[in-house]
């Protein structure tokens, strides 16, 4: 398993536009990709499980990947984090 953590840098914060970017991303791997924060666990490829949690501009977020591409999966995260969020 590998994991990363991330503040969220997007005044907005995790929106419904990132979001549905985030789960497109997701959906390129096979490797089962959670996201953490503000106290609540959800799994990255399910767009209403992602805004559910409510995440604001300075939470910190932490994306773990566990499976057979998971180091490429939390790379892709840790890009896409730092370019959209």
């Amino acid at each position: 398993m590998k994991t990363m953590t991330y503040t969220i840098q997007d005044e907005l914060g995790i929106h419904a536009r990132p979001a549905g970017v985030l789960v497109k991303e997701v959906k390129k791997f096979q490797s089962k990709i959670m996201l953490e924060g503000n106290g609540k666990k959800a799994e990255a490829g399910k767009l209403l499980a992602i805004m559910g949690m409510g995440i604001k501009h300075g939470t910190e977020v932490t994306i773990t990947a566990e499976g057979p591409d998971e180091n490429e999966a939390i790379a892709a995260m840790e890009e896409f984090f730092k370019n959209n969020l």
